[in-house]
């Protein structure tokens, strides 16, 4: 991917080298916790507490490390690019760019705590996507899907979740979740994720025109699809596959619909929930 020299965005947020801490306004539970950790210590409760003096820690990037952060911040300033020219020109609204924060070990987001291990998500309620820059080394490593444009396809599916979010339909699809059995709700889950899977290829359509990416950059984004498919993951934890357990989609479903969204550029092609044949 032809990157360096391109925008970084405005809207990252560095929380690296900062802990998740102890929220505050965590109710009867929290404060008997600092109390017992503050008698156990002998130190001051208030440090416990989520302040920015109590969670910052010396923390020095590696060079590596500043590079994937630079990398990070333009390719979700071509996100941000591709998605407001889209939502002008095929929605005929305004596009509200989400904000992307970079964390070291774990941190607390809008949704819940956020660790290394929980790999990057997007969380609706502050609609942040949430990446530790250490996934670029698993996703070489462990997944075997190397490649800067792997990483790309995993930032641009998480923004794909903001784009569900503000056109309302990770709303309705969780609504109607909480009132389906788990296997029901799994498959509303696998709808979902394959949705954000076809706009991430929708924003690759696009920044494909700008003669942005390189040859090969396509097959790494296809085979992270396929490193991260759940049957493949499954098969690797326990040596066998339980469909019924799915929440993301297969590894097929994901490269297909990476590859249907990279050819059609349309957003309205991308509907998962009323296509029988996933």
């Amino acid at each position: 991917m032809r990157w360096l020299g391109g925008r970084s965005s405005n809207n990252i947020e560095d929380r690296r080298g900062k802990g998740g801490g102890i929220a505050i306004g965590g109710g009867i539970g929290t404060v008997v916790i600092v109390i017992i950790l503050s008698l156990i210590t002998g130190k001051n409760p208030l440090e416990y507490l989520n302040s920015d003096a109590a969670q910052q820690t010396e923390y020095t990037p590696s060079s590596n490390e500043e590079e994937n952060a630079k990398f990070v911040s333009v390719v979700l300033a071509e996100t941000e690019d591709v998605w407001k020219k889209l939502f002008d020109e095929q929605l005929h609204k305004n596009y509200v760019e989400p904000t992307l924060v970079l964390f070291s070990g774990s941190n607390q987001s809008g949704c819940g705590f956020a660790s290394a291990a929980t790999g990057p998500f997007y969380c609706p309620s502050d609609s942040r996507v949430y990446i530790d820059l250490s996934f670029y080394d698993e996703l070489k490593d462990k997944f075997k899907a190397p490649g800067d444009f792997a990483m790309a396809y995993v930032i641009a599916h998480e923004v794909g979740h903001h784009v569900q979010h503000l056109l309302h339909i990770s709303d309705q699809v969780h609504e109607q979740q909480s009132q389906l059995d788990e296997k029901a709700a799994n498959e509303l889950s696998v709808k979902l994720e394959l949705q954000a899977d076809y706009f991430a290829g929708v924003w690759a359509h696009y920044i494909q025109r700008k003669n942005i990416l390189e040859e090969g950059d396509v097959e790494e984004a296809l085979n992270a699809a396929n490193a991260i498919g759940d049957d493949r993951l499954q098969k690797q934890a326990q040596g066998y596959v339980v469909p019924d357990a799915f929440t993301h989609g297969t590894s097929e479903q994901r490269m297909k619909w990476f590859k249907k969204g990279f050819d059609s550029g349309s957003i309205k092609d991308g509907d998962t929930f009323n296509t029988p044949d996933l």
